[in-house]
């Protein structure tokens, strides 16, 4: 009966059974979460410039496969010059952002900072197109919002990478205690069931 329940909220018992067996592996990616979590509020240049190097290792192994495809489709006779570009151009990103880290944080959040200025100018812009019972100053409102942090950005690039780089903390730190408390919910679950047998 309980199982027919179960089946018909859209609950997979096998998985449940499963992610209760395994619920070390949910813990341990918790842990792991809040270690990257507190690592990203205290040390944030440290954080940010590691997350610079794994970007710059996906690049580069990103580009080497690209050039990899592109071989394989010239031997198989078909186009393959926007793959050696690609592949190329992946290389370069990977090797300028290993030799650069700095600078590939600071065009990061500039790259940011642009796209706030540009969208909260067309907010505002588009916010004198609505009627005032519309909601007119609530669309002018985010795009001051929006113009604001661009150019505090702009301003200041490197305090908002740290900035960036606590928010990024901040959602790990939060996940793992998620994932902890999951995991000890499951390790009960999993105690609970050989007993029951």
């Amino acid at each position: 009966m309980s199982t027919m329940a179960e089946s018909g909220s859209g609950t997979s018992p096998a998985m449940s059974a499963a992610l209760a067996r395994n619920w070390w592996l949910v813990a341990l990616r918790g842990v792991l979460g809040i270690l990257f979590g507190i690592v990203a509020f205290v040390i944030p240049g440290a954080t940010i410039l590691s997350l610079v190097l794994v970007f710059s290792a996906y690049m580069l192994v990103d580009g080497v496969f690209a050039i990899a495809a592109a071989v394989r489709a010239a031997r198989a006779h078909e186009r393959w010059g926007l793959l050696v570009l690609e592949g190329i151009a992946n290389i370069a990103c990977g090797v300028i952002a290993f030799l650069l880290p700095g600078l590939t944080v600071l065009v990061f959040v500039l790259l940011i900072a642009v796209w706030a200025l540009i969208s909260g100018g067309f907010m505002l812009a588009a916010a004198f197109t609505l009627h005032v019972d519309h909601g007119r100053w609530w669309l002018a409102l985010g795009g001051l919002v929006s113009i604001v942090y661009g150019v505090l950005l702009v301003i200041a690039p490197m305090i908002g990478a740290v900035v960036l780089t606590w928010w990024l903390g901040a959602y790990a730190f939060v996940f793992g205690i998620a994932l902890l408390v999951l995991a000890f919910k499951l390790r009960s679950k999993a105690q609970a069931a050989p007993a029951a047998a």
